[in-house]
Formats: structure tokens, C-alpha cells, sequence
């Protein structure tokens, strides 16, 4: 068993260490506001820290899940950071979904202290950390990933080494891509068969059998058809990531039309007053003038 430091308590870093805990490792939270860690330490075994640094000392790893590069910033970097308070030969693992620029960043500020360093974005959702079976995307060294894949199997279902530093951000982009077209399909085919007079459960019924089926149809549709989008991940977030990509592409010359035509899609839906509501929300976008 380990002993870990988990920066970082929201919807997906609660659950992630918990099982941590669970497993029996050694466990250390930090969260930027203590009631979330107090809340943690009642339900699980483990301590807190009133800082990354604190939490860091003596960890093997220091697993993180923050908001964005500007979090992940302040909780590694300076004299209270997680970088500060880490042995040489202690690896951070950044589960935050960031830009693949400050993956390289903190690696190579890793690298001259003698730390390991892994971006390693996951897919699933907060179901998928609360059940434990999230999808892990890492970028970093080899030698790195070894000491800490058997760790990070305490919540993942499905994880693979990339490439190098940066390389688990840009698969989670790959990932958001993906999801962008996928759901705003759904929501154009929902509306569709509403439009039509069709009974829309009855429609996915015969269609997920078929060439049509996803796991946004399988887990999303009942929802989207009852009117219901406060379940999974939130459209302020998706657009977090969606801008972070599209950067991306402007760089790497990536052409992502029907990705930008989402995000613009999704700006709608904040308009609306949904920013809280589910990526799943686009439906209520095509539905707002019928």
C-alpha cells in the first residue's frame, strides 16, 4: 500500500479518494475549502492538511483533481505547493482536465527537482468516480506510469500511457471531441422524432440496437426526454474544456467545425440560464422556441 496525498475534494476527487482509502492506501487530502476535507476524514479513513505542500510530505504520490491551469498552478507551484513538499523520486498525478501546455510545463519544473510527473485526465463522469470505474488517459515516463498504475486501478476501469508529457491532455480532448458531436446528434435526432409525433423512448429503443447506439443514448435519452438535466457533466465545464481544445486545434491545425458549432451551441445554453445544467442540455436549446 501507498502512501498519497489527494488534492483537490469536488465531485470527482471526493469519490477517486475514496476508494483510494478504501483500498487501504495511506491517504492525505488537502481541499481549498476544510470543510470538504472534514466531511471526507467522517466518512472515510485518512487525514487532512491545511495545504498541498503539508499534504505532499512523505507521499510516494500526490494525485490531483482540480478546476483548471490556473488551479492546478497554485496548488503544485510555490513555497505552499504540492512540487514544495515532495522527496525526489515522488510522483505528481494530475487528473485534472488542463491544457496539454501547462502538462509540459509542470513536468519539466518536475523533471529539475527530481519528481516524476503524469497528466492523467479521466472520462466517466461522476458516476464513473463514484463507481470506481473511470477512464484514465496519462501522458508522461514510462518509469513514472509503472509505479503508479497499480494505484490509480483503485478507480479506474480503463487506463493507458499515451506518450509523453502532455499526451493524456490531448487524448481527453480527443475524448471531448467526440462527446460534443455525440450529444448534439442526440438531441438533433430527439427532436427530430418529437417534431415527427414519434414516441421517442420507443424510437431509441429500435435504433440503440442497431448502428445508432452510444453510451450518451444508452445513459442520457430518458432524461433528455423527460425535461431532466441535472445529472453528469456540467455545460460550464464542457465549455472549459471546449476552449481549451479549440486552442489546441488553432495550433496543431486541427479543423473542428462541428466542435466550434457546439461550443457556440452550449454559449446558448448558458444564455439560458444553464451553465449548471448537464452537457445533455442541448436538447433544451432546439426545444426553447417549439
Amino acid at each position: 500500500m501507498a502512501k498519497v496525498a489527494f488534492l483537490g475534494l469536488g465531485v470527482m476527487g471526493y469519490p477517486m479518494a475514496g476508494h483510494l482509502a478504501r483500498k487501504g492506501h495511506q491517504v492525505t487530502v488537502y481541499n481549498r475549502s476544510p470543510g470538504k476535507a472534514e466531511q471526507w476524514m467522517g466518512e472515510y479513513a485518512g487525514s487532512s492538511a491545511p495545504t498541498p505542500r503539508e499534504a505532499a510530505e512523505g507521499a510516494e504520490l500526490v494525485m490531483c483533481c482540480v478546476g483548471n491551469d490556473d488551479d492546478l498552478r497554485n496548488v503544485i507551484l510555490g513555497e505552499q505547493g504540492a512540487f514544495a513538499g515532495m522527496a525526489p523520486g515522488a510522483i505528481l498525478v494530475d487528473h485534472t482536465t488542463a491544457s496539454a501546455d501547462v502538462a509540459r510545463e509542470l513536468a519539466a519544473i518536475a523533471s529539475e527537482r527530481g519528481l516524476g510527473f503524469l497528466d492523467a485526465p479521466v472520462s466517466g463522469g461522476q458516476a464513473g468516480a463514484v463507481n470506481g470505474v473511470l477512464t484514465v488517459m496519462v501522458g508522461g515516463e514510462a518509469h513514472a506510469y509503472a509505479v503508479a498504475e497499480p494505484v490509480i486501478q483503485s478507480y479506474a476501469r480503463m487506463m493507458r500511457l499515451m506518450g509523453p508529457a502532455g499526451s493524456g491532455q490531448l487524448s481527453k480532448m480527443v475524448n471531448q471531441i467526440c462527446i460534443a458531436g455525440l450529444v448534439q446528434g442526440l438531441a438533433e435526432a430527439l427532436n427530430f422524432a418529437q417534431c415527427a409525433g414519434l414516441d421517442g423512448h420507443a424510437v431509441v429503443d429500435v435504433i440503440s440496437k442497431g448502428a445508432a447506439q452510444s453510451w450518451q443514448m444508452e445513459n442520457r435519452y430518458k432524461t433528455m426526454l423527460a425535461g431532466e438535466f441535472e445529472f453528469g457533466f456540467a455545460v460550464d465545464w464542457m465549455r472549459k474544456d471546449l476552449s481549451i481544445l479549440l486552442d489546441e486545434s488553432r495550433r496543431n491545425g486541427a479543423q473542428l467545425p462541428v466542435t466550434a458549432l457546439v461550443d457556440q451551441f452550449y454559449a446558448d445554453v448558458q444564455a439560458m440560464g444553464g451553465g449548471r445544467w448537464d452537457t445533455s442540455s442541448l436538447l433544451a436549446r432546439l426545444q426553447r422556441n417549439r
